[in-house]
């Protein structure tokens, strides 16, 4: 945690705000793994085997991928106020709409076609 002694500590509001945004990636990332969850033990008759099973294991690997993102996210823009730099830009928006878009539109034909 070097980053904690560079550059001069944010306004209070910043770092709270910064801490809010993470916590809302958190809650994400616990919306998807529990609708892993929940397609696991309350809908085994959602689709066959294993396209139930692919799509508990990629809300549960996306639900990962965001816990580890929320916080990469949040050391970023701490280190960024902290040098009085510009915010980096999220990328993992765009990985996450897209990656959504797709698993909608998958899980809909799979839907549609029993």
């Amino acid at each position: 945690m070097r980053w904690k002694k560079q550059g001069t500590p944010p306004d209070y509001r910043f770092s709270l705000a910064n801490e809010r945004t993470f916590l809302a990636w958190i809650r994400t990332a616990l919306a998807f793994m529990a609708a892993a969850v929940g397609i696991d033990q309350l809908a085994p008759r959602l689709a066959p085997e294993f396209f139930r099973s692919a799509l508990v294991i990629a809300l549960s690997l996306t639900a990962a991928g965001l816990s580890y993102y929320a916080y990469r996210r949040w050391v970023r823009n701490e280190r960024a106020m902290r040098n009085d730099s510009e915010l980096p830009f999220p990328y993992a928006l765009i990985w996450l709409s897209c990656g959504l878009s797709t698993g909608v539109m998958l899980t809909l034909a799979v839907l549609v076609a029993l």
